[in-house]
C-alpha cells in the first residue's frame, strides 16, 4: 500500500471515530436535558404534565430543521472550511443556550418565557450537529468507505443509548448546573474541531474521493426511502420506547431495568460493523430491508419470550437489527453524492427519526399504552412498521439489481 493510500485511510478512520465522538457528546447532552427538564420546568412554574409537550415541541422542531440544515450542508459544503466555521458558531449559539438553561430557571416563575424560548433556541441551533457533519463523508469520501464510517457515527449514538439509563441514576439528585455546563463545553470544543477535518479531508487525493460502481444512488425513490425511515423509527420507537421495559418486569424488578435495557444497545453496536461489509458489497437497501425483517422476527421473540434469557436474546437481536437499519440508512443517504443533495436525504433521515419520536411522545400524552382497548395497537404496531418496511425496501433494491443487470446487458 502507498503512503498516500495510507494517509487517506488514516485520515477517514480519524474521521470516523471524530463523527463518532461528536454524536456521542451531542447524545448525552439530550439525555441530560431530559433526564433535568421536568425540575427545571418545575423551577419556572411549569406544571409536570407540560413536560412532554415541551419534549414534543422539541421533536416537531427537529423534524424540520434537520432538513433545513441538510440542505444549508449540501450548499455550503462546496467551499472547504466553511462548513465546519458554519457549525461551529451555530453550536456556539446552541451551547450557550443549553448551558443558561439552569441558570434562568434557578431565577424562578418570572423567567418562564426565557426558559421556553432559550429551549428553542437551543433546538433549533443543535440541528447542525446531525446531518452537516455526517455531510461531509458524502462530500468528500470514497464510496466504500462510507458503510464502516457511517457504522463509527452511529457508533456513538449506540453508546448514548446504552450509557443512558446508568446516566440518569447517577445524575438524578445532582444539581443541574455543573452537568449542563461540562456537556455544553465539551460539545462546542467536540465541534469547533469540524473545521481541521474538513479540511483534512478535501486534501485528499482526488481518487481517493471518485465514487465506486458497487454504491450506487438512489435515484428517483428518495421520498420512499424516507417513508421507510419513518416506519422503520416509529417501529424502533414503540419497540424500545413503550415496550421494552414492560417486557422486562415479567421477569425482572424495576431496579433491574437500568442493567437489563442496555442489552438492545449492545446489539446494535456490535452489529454494525459487520453489517457494514454487506452494505458495501450489496447496498444500503437490501440491508435495511433485511434487518426490517429480522427485527420483526426478533420483537416477535420478545412478545413470547418465556423466560428472562430469551427475553434478552430476543432484545439483543432486535438491538442490533435496529443498529444496522441506521447505519444502512446513513450510508445510503450518502451513497446519493451524484446528486449533490447528501446533506438533504441524511437530513430527511434525522427528520424521519424526530417525527417517529414525537408520535411515540403524542402516544405517551395521550395515554395510550395505558387504555386496554390500544394495547394490541402498541403491542403489534413495531412488527408491522418493522416487517412492512422491510419487505417494501428488499422489493426496491431487487428491482434496482434487475434494472442494473438488464443495463449492463445493453
Amino acid at each position: 500500500m502507498s503512503d498516500t493510500a495510507m494517509t487517506a485511510d488514516a485520515t477517514t478512520n480519524r474521521t470516523g471515530v471524530y463523527l463518532a465522538v461528536l454524536q456521542l457528546v451531542f447524545t448525552l447532552g439530550w439525555t441530560t436535558y431530559v433526564i433535568y427538564l421536568p425540575k427545571l420546568a418545575a423551577q419556572v412554574g411549569i406544571a409536570p404534565t407540560a413536560v412532554i409537550l415541551i419534549l414534543m415541541l422539541d421533536q416537531a422542531i427537529f423534524t424540520i430543521t434537520d432538513t433545513a440544515m441538510g440542505i444549508a450542508a449540501d450548499r455550503i459544503a462546496p467551499f472547504v472550511g466553511r462548513l465546519g466555521a458554519f457549525v461551529g458558531v451555530v453550536t456556539a449559539v446552541s451551547c450557550a443556550a443549553f448551558v443558561a438553561l439552569p441558570f434562568v430557571a434557578g431565577t424562578g416563575p418570572g423567567a418562564q418565557v426565557w426558559f421556553i424560548t432559550l429551549i428553542v433556541v437551543w433546538v433549533v441551533t443543535s440541528s447542525a450537529l446531525r446531518a452537516p457533519p455526517l455531510t461531509l463523508l458524502g462530500k468528500h469520501r470514497a464510496k466504500p468507505a462510507i458503510p464502516f464510517l457511517s457504522a463509527l457515527a452511529m457508533l456513538g449514538y449506540g453508546l448514548a443509548g446504552a450509557v443512558s439509563p446508568y446516566l440518569g441514576v447517577v445524575l438524578r439528585n445532582h444539581d443541574a448546573r455543573l452537568p449542563f455546563v461540562i456537556s455544553g463545553v465539551v460539545l462546542l470544543l467536540t465541534a469547533l474541531a469540524l473545521s481541521r477535518v474538513e479540511r483534512d479531508l478535501s486534501q485528499q487525493p482526488v481518487s481517493a474521493q471518485k465514487p465506486a460502481e458497487s454504491a450506487k444512488p438512489l435515484g428517483q425513490m428518495p421520498m420512499f426511502f424516507v417513508a421507510s425511515m419513518v416506519l422503520l423509527s416509529l417501529g424502533y420507537q414503540l419497540h424500545f420506547s413503550i415496550n421494552s421495559a414492560p417486557f422486562f418486569l415479567r421477569f425482572a424488578k424495576p431496579d433491574d431495568l437500568q442493567w437489563l435495557l442496555p442489552v438492545f444497545w449492545i446489539g446494535f453496536n456490535i452489529a454494525m460493523f459487520p453489517a457494514s461489509v454487506v452494505v458495501k458489497h450489496r447496498g444500503g437497501l437490501i440491508v435495511m430491508g433485511a434487518a426490517g425483517l429480522l427485527g420483526a422476527l426478533a420483537v416477535l421473540g420478545a412478545e413470547f419470550a418465556g423466560n428472562l434469557n430469551m427475553l434478552i436474546a430476543a432484545q439483543f437481536v432486535a438491538g442490533a437489527a435496529w443498529g444496522c437499519m441506521l447505519m444502512s440508512a446513513v450510508a445510503a443517504a450518502l451513497a446519493i453524492g451524484d446528486t449533490g443533495a447528501e446533506g438533504k436525504v441524511v437530513g430527511l433521515v434525522f427528520s424521519a427519526l424526530a417525527l417517529a419520536t414525537f408520535a411515540r411522545m403524542a402516544a405517551v400524552a395521550g395515554g395510550l399504552q395505558k387504555l386496554p382497548e390500544y394495547a394490541p395497537l402498541l403491542q403489534w404496531a413495531p412488527v408491522a412498521c418493522w416487517s412492512v418496511a422491510g419487505a417494501g425496501l428488499l422489493v426496491i433494491a431487487a428491482s434496482r439489481v434487475q434494472q442494473s443487470a438488464q443495463l449492463r446487458r445493453v
